[in-house]
């Protein structure tokens, strides 16, 4: 089994710079496990590392994709296995970054997501239960799959409507639970480190984030974004992008709109804190108060990788 060490957390608290500096102290190649840092011309409001930052280091798995095109969990989970046994082939350490908690699961626990399935029957289905989702909206469908699967139910967002027709879909093309899917024997081997700090810092941060975002051009990014085909567009649907949308066609002022995606973003960071510590065996860190170091961080993958 090749060893992959993955740094999860919410948005705000240092994982960027964490996986720089483990990377070149442990040898490492960074995949990133960022739902939205796929997509080209998206910098400012997915965080994106920069060249600089980089260092040096490869980074995969950004700009891949352009802001038409969708990125599904199966397809993060095939990419980031490929790469995960290129940088293993090469005797460097693959190191996963980012907050997007069931592309992190998928890949390590290697589940079954059921994509490798699809006829006229799930086409049928998919399109009534799409249709449905367009005339009630995704609460709705959500709640119709927590009465036929509650454990799906339980871990899939509401938001995350695409999930909810597909564990629908599985559910009534096969007579069985999503849920009850079995996973595959795991490929590989993972430590997760997991950045956090208080609550209260932790806000505070993510709002001077979306503020130096403002000053850096993220309108201007968003305005890009409207005209490649606005909120339709796959892209689109990430907070620091759809909060903005009701401005630029008159119905908002700018500051509602800014207050809403740093609303959204700690909302977000609380809904992944949540997710980590209940869906994955996460060793946890504060680096932003100094609770901990890198060394810290640093000496316990060490002593992981020598096992």
């Amino acid at each position: 089994m090749v060893k992959v060490v993955a740094i999860v957390g919410p948005t705000a608290v240092g994982k960027t710079a964490l996986s720089i500096q483990l990377a070149q102290r442990l040898n490492g190649e960074i995949i990133s496990g960022d739902s939205m840092q796929v997509y080209r011309h998206l910098n400012i409001g997915t965080a994106k590392v920069t060249p600089t930052e980089m260092a040096g280091i490869p980074h995969y798995l950004i700009d891949i994709k352009d802001v038409t095109e969708r990125f599904s969990v199966a397809e993060f989970k095939d990419l980031a296995q490929t790469k995960i046994n290129e940088i293993s082939q090469r005797q460097h350490l693959p190191i996963i970054v980012g907050g997007t908690g069931f592309y992190l699961k998928a890949l390590m626990e290697n589940l079954t997501l059921g994509d490798d399935h699809f006829d006229d029957q799930s086409m049928i289905i998919r399109q009534r239960w799409q249709a449905r989702l367009q005339s009630e909206g995704s609460e709705a469908i959500w709640q119709a799959l927590k009465r036929v699967d509650p454990q799906a139910a339980q871990q899939i967002p509401v938001q995350n409507s695409r999930r909810v027709i597909r564990a629908l879909e599985v559910v009534e093309r096969t007579g069985n639970l999503f849920s009850a899917q079995k996973p595959k024997q795991a490929k590989d081997e993972f430590l997760v480190i997991g950045l956090t700090t208080e609550r209260s810092i932790l806000y505070e941060r993510i709002n001077h984030r979306v503020d130096l975002m403002m000053e850096a051009g993220l309108l201007d990014e968003v305005k890009w974004l409207q005209e490649q085909g606005g909120s339709e567009l796959p892209a689109a649907k990430g907070i620091g992008y759809r909060e903005f949308f009701s401005y630029l066609a008159g119905d908002d002022d700018l500051a509602s709109a800014v207050e809403r995606v740093k609303l959204d973003s700690r909302h977000y960071a609380k809904r992944q804190l949540t997710w980590f510590r209940n869906q994955v065996a996460t060793n946890w860190y504060d680096l932003v108060s100094g609770e901990n170091s890198t060394n810290e961080i640093e000496e316990s993958i060490v002593a992981w990788l020598k096992k």
